[in-house]
């Protein structure tokens, strides 16, 4: 099986504990040869809020390619890239909404818009509660488009230990949406 290249796109909604879980996982999948070139981007805010909530700048030691905001030359920006699946967790709503209404002003929603475009797998992980009206109608738009949103929703009935392996139940869906092989617990399942 050929490796999967992928895009990882951390905005500033709270929720940085899945980014980091999901950079971690890649990172071992890449080991195992699921994965091959992972592409980073992270916004300004994404940063703040991962040193706000995790405390830490371990984002700096991330071992894949950071891309730049308007890094439109970046080579998923093209339908022509080999790249097929793009992780955005966690979602904001502000960048739900530019994916929705197609408003690529940033190689973040370019990137979308490939996806999108090329049939390709944009699994957004969506933090914001309660919903309102218009988040619902864009989500809908986007799972229309294609799109699988996949809420920031942990799981209990694993008993997760801590905040790791809480964030780990939504992170293993998404590889598991995305067409990654991977050991997650599954319900009534050996």
């Amino acid at each position: 099986m050929k490796a999967t290249n992928v895009v990882v796109a951390v905005t500033g909604a709270s929720g940085s504990i899945y980014a980091k879980v999901l950079c971690d996982k890649l990172a071992l999948l890449q080991e195992s040869g699921q994965v091959g070139k992972v592409a980073l981007l992270m916004s300004e805010n994404a940063r703040i809020v991962w040193e706000h909530e995790l405390g830490n700048l371990e984002y700096t030691v991330i071992p894949f390619t950071l891309y730049e905001k308007m890094d439109f030359m970046a080579p998923f920006a093209s339908g022509s890239s080999t790249y097929k699946v793009m992780f955005v967790t966690p979602c904001s709503m502000g960048t739900l909404g530019r994916i929705a209404n197609g408003i690529s002003d940033d190689l973040l929603t370019r990137a979308a818009d490939v996806m999108l475009k090329e049939r390709r797998k944009l699994i957004l992980n969506v933090r914001e509660t309660p919903y309102h009206a218009i988040h619902l109608q864009q989500m809908l738009v986007l799972t229309q488009a294609g799109a699988i949103i996949c809420p920031a929703t942990p799981s209990f009935y694993s008993k997760p230990v801590d905040f790791e392996a809480l964030a780990a139940t939504v992170v293993d869906r998404m590889l598991s949406l995305a067409g990654f092989s991977v050991d997650m617990y599954r319900w009534n399942e050996d």
